[in-house]
């Protein structure tokens, strides 16, 4: 099966903010793009792939409202939480922070766990504390994981070697995988792959051969469990990604790179077309 997911990140910031929102005033902006996609998502078969998106949270409502019967799109969040509520238990004192239950409530069936950007916040929030031990970061997120599905939500957990880590690749994605799905029910489990050393502007991106070693590694250390490219799935390498035969589908993001930067659901569209045709 084929995975589609898009990171909306904090792409709701309009452009006088320093942000990149062009589409739709912040209040209708989710609801927008609900409504400008599931109708084109419709014409996929579902049992060949799914649509994920992820929402920052504020929008969750907003998106959740906009779906329409026998919409496509599953509603996702952009993290849990490490601990959840329970019925006599923690009823939810977790400020700043999201449980998995009102994600759940909310309308998400999937969440977005270990991004790169997460991995970095934790890693320095950690370093704060004088622990520079990454498998620490690993074990957060298992537990992250573990709260999630216990809610019914998939998962899409992210993996990924930083400039410095390249030359270990095999130890750090090892352990990432290893100690990440430690007790998780990885039936519930998408693989996202990040080359995060080949992500931002000026860096070379990763290029099929790279790509396709890394996959075959997941691949065998998983048991083969459906892994996608979550170094940024977009117009220009959607063919090339589709031609990997152990690559799942991909991680999309911005849609526009160049002049008026941002995301657009019409070419969030033509690039699901390409993928799908390549």
């Amino acid at each position: 099966m084929k995975h589609i997911y898009l990171n909306l990140k904090r792409f709701d910031i309009p452009t006088e903010f320093g942000g990149v929102n062009r589409i739709a005033p912040v209040a209708d902006w989710a609801e927008y793009i609900v409504k400008n996609t599931q109708e084109e998502l419709k014409q996929y078969d579902p049992s060949e792939v799914e649509f994920g998106m992820y929402f920052p949270e504020v929008h969750l409502l907003h998106a959740a409202k906009a779906k329409t019967e026998g919409s496509p799109i599953k509603l996702g969040c952009q993290g849990v939480y490490r601990a959840d509520t329970a019925v006599d238990g923690n009823f939810g004192a977790f400020t700043t922070n999201r449980p998995a239950s009102a994600m759940a409530v909310a309308g998400c069936e999937t969440t977005i766990i270990g991004h790169c950007e997460e991995r970095n916040d934790k890693a320095g929030i950690l370093a704060e504390a004088g622990v520079t031990d990454t498998d620490a970061i690993n074990r957060l997120l298992n537990q992250e994981m573990k709260c999630a599905i216990e809610r019914g939500m998939r998962v899409l957990y992210c993996i990924g070697e930083k400039s410095k880590e390249q030359e270990q690749w095999q130890e750090v994605l090892g352990k990432q995988l290893e100690i990440g799905l430690k007790g998780i029910d990885t039936s519930k489990v998408v693989i996202a792959y990040e080359p995060i050393w080949s992500i931002g502007p000026g860096k070379t991106p990763a290029g099929k051969d790279y790509i396709t070693k890394i996959a075959r590694f997941v691949k065998e250390k998983t048991g083969g469990m459906d892994l996608v490219y979550g170094g940024g799935l977009k117009q220009d390498n959607a063919a090339m990604l589709a031609s990997i035969e152990e690559i799942d589908g991909g991680l999309i993001a911005l849609t526009r790179f160049q002049g008026e930067i941002g995301f657009y659901p019409e070419e969030y569209l033509e690039i699901i077309r390409l993928y799908m045709e390549g």
